[in-house]
Parts: structure tokens; C-alpha cells; sequence
């Protein structure tokens, strides 16, 4: 599979072999290649360190990559970034307002060094905080500046945003409304970069995402196309009398007393098989829970193989 393999035509975003070293000779960023296409969300994740926040860097045009290039609405971001930036918000994970101000003078200030900007008091209530318009900024909680980050990256109307662990410190319930946003946003043609920690916000949000480790993309695709890499599983308690050597060959079990553990490829047909052994021996599974593999699942799998791959390797 080439470099073009990862790239869709008229994209957004495109990323293509981009390498990011430091001093020291450090490759934060290895050779990666990927594509977003236009109203998409796309969410890069990955491990600690593995290079999340050096490529989004190179996508905002904070930096210039060392190797290969980077388009963002068919130009380089960083110089062209005439052309780029006032077609994209950037929500970072730290906003640094100046903490006198109040929201709404916040606002107005940013609006004078963004193109195009919306009337102030309507990204206000678009993010909810159009109730708290006239408090400082140091009087808002963790959650309401992020909701106020949030907002500056949305009042120049952008084509494509960059969005930067958008809901830490909020919530569940803000979390649940900048999630709604976000989809509103998406469904109104906006192409969106998410980066999370939240790998269930990544489950509920993303069309297609890339998993990165130690610089390099692990893994992409759809959730669908992610989690089917990994074994679906079946849980149980079996009644007492009935032990896990009773179970079919086929349905290979971890056994924990009478707990049990199924993985499979097959998550139907070996449900169906289960079902069928347990009313022909009329066994009554308590507490029966079959589902496919989660994000989450599939994230902590490449975490841990990928891990033990390099201990390997350095022994």
C-alpha cells in the first residue's frame, strides 16, 4: 500500500509521508499519511507521545514539516497560511485569555483579528454561554472556559476545525452539548479534526479515524473497520453445576468460577451456538451480555501489543 492509498481526492485535509524531528534528532512524527475529506470528522488518536500534537501543529501551520507536505483546502498552511487561516478555527487545549476581561469583551477582541467573524452574542449562545456574557474570565469555571475556546475557534464560521481535546473539564452533561454542536457542525458541511483522550467521544463522534503510536499511523478507518480487528465477546454466569468444560469445543472460554469469557470473530454464530447448547442442556446463562469489540477494546490492543513488541525488541 502506497502513500496515495490514504489520500482521497478533493480532501480537506492531506497529509502525505510527513516526518517532524526536533533537536537532537527526535522523529515525533514518521512518515505518516492521511487524508479528511470535506465535511468529515476525522479523529486522531493515539498513546502518550505518540505524535498527535506535532501533527496537528504541522496542520495549523504552526510549523513547517521537515519531509513530505501538507494541504489544508488544497494549500500549504503554512505558506500560504494567508490563504488557510482565515478559513479555519483552532481550538487548543489551553485558551491563556487575559483573565479581566469579561466573555464578551473576549470576544470582541478576537473578532478583531479574525475574518469574517459572527456577531459575538450568537457563538455565545451557540455554546452555551450566553448567560454568562458579562463575567470575567477568571470567574468562570474550568468547563466554561472550554466552552469559551470553544466559541473563539467558531465566530469566523470556519470551513475546517481544528478541535483540541475539546471537552476536558466538562461535565457530562456540557460534554453531551459540545457533542451535539459538534454534529450540528459537522451536518452543516464544516470539516472537523477532533484530537481526544475521550476514545468514547472518539466512538460517538467520528466518521473515520487514524490511531498513532510512536509517530507513526497503527491504524485507520471507519470504528466499524477498527474494532472488527479485534474479537467481539460473550459474557455469562454459569448456574452452579454446570462448568465451563461442559461448553462446546468451538466456544473457547476463559473461566473465572463460573463466570465466563468468550472471544470470537464470529460474534452471531457462536452466540447462536451458545444459545442452542444452552436450551438443548437447559442451562440458564445469568447475566448474558454479547457485543461487538469496543473502541476502547481495540485502542488498549494496539497499546499493549505494540508495547510489548518494542520490549522485545530492546531485550
Amino acid at each position: 500500500m502506497t502513500s496515495d492509498d490514504f489520500l482521497l481526492p478533493g480532501a480537506a485535509i492531506e497529509a502525505s509521508e510527513v516526518r517532524r524531528c526536533y533537536a537532537g534528532g527526535f522523529e515525533a512524527v514518521s512518515g505518516i499519511s492521511f487524508s479528511v475529506a470535506r465535511g468529515e470528522l476525522f479523529a486522531l488518536l493515539g498513546t502518550n507521545g505518540a505524535g498527535k500534537t506535532s501533527t496537528v501543529e504541522l496542520l495549523e501551520g504552526l510549523a513547517r514539516p521537515d519531509s513530505g507536505t501538507v494541504r489544508v483546502l488544497g494549500h500549504d498552511p503554512y505558506s500560504e497560511r494567508a490563504a488557510v487561516r482565515p478559513r479555519t478555527g483552532v481550538m487548543l487545549q489551553e485558551g491563556g485569555f487575559p483573565s479581566d476581561l469579561t466573555v464578551t469583551e473576549t470576544l470582541r477582541l478576537w473578532a478583531g483579528c479574525t475574518s469574517g467573524a459572527g456577531p459575538p452574542r450568537e457563538v455565545l449562545d451557540r455554546v452555551g454561554l450566553g448567560g454568562r456574557a458579562g463575567v470575567r474570565v477568571k470567574q468562570l469555571s474550568g468547563g466554561e472556559r472550554r466552552r469559551l475556546d470553544l466559541a473563539l475557534a467558531l465566530l469566523g464560521r470556519p470551513e475546517v476545525l481544528f478541535l483540541d481535546e475539546p471537552t476536558t473539564g466538562l461535565d457530562a452533561e456540557g460534554r453531551r452539548d459540545t457533542w451535539r454542536l459538534v454534529r450540528e457542525l459537522r451536518d452543516d458541511g464544516t470539516t472537523v479534526l477532533l484530537t481526544t483522550h475521550y476514545l468514547e467521544e472518539a466512538e460517538a463522534l467520528a466518521d473515520r479515524l487514524a490511531i498513532m503510536h510512536q509517530g507513526r499511523i497503527v491504524t485507520s478507518g471507519t470504528i466499524a473497520e477498527v474494532t472488527a480487528e479485534r474479537p467481539a465477546r460473550i459474557r455469562f454466569e454459569l448456574p452452579e453445576g454446570v462448568t465451563a468444560a461442559q461448553l462446546p469445543l468451538t466456544l473457547r472460554a476463559a473461566a473465572d468460577g463460573r463466570r465466563i469469557d468468550i472471544r470470537t470473530h464470529e460474534l452471531q454464530e457462536s452466540l447462536h451456538e451458545l444459545l442452542l447448547w444452552a436450551r438443548e442442556s437447559g442451562v440458564r446463562l445469568h447475566g448474558l451480555d454479547a457485543r461487538s469489540a469496543s473502541l476502547e477494546e481495540a485502542f488498549l490492543d494496539i497499546a499493549n501489543t505494540h508495547a510489548q513488541a518494542e520490549r522485545v525488541a530492546t531485550a
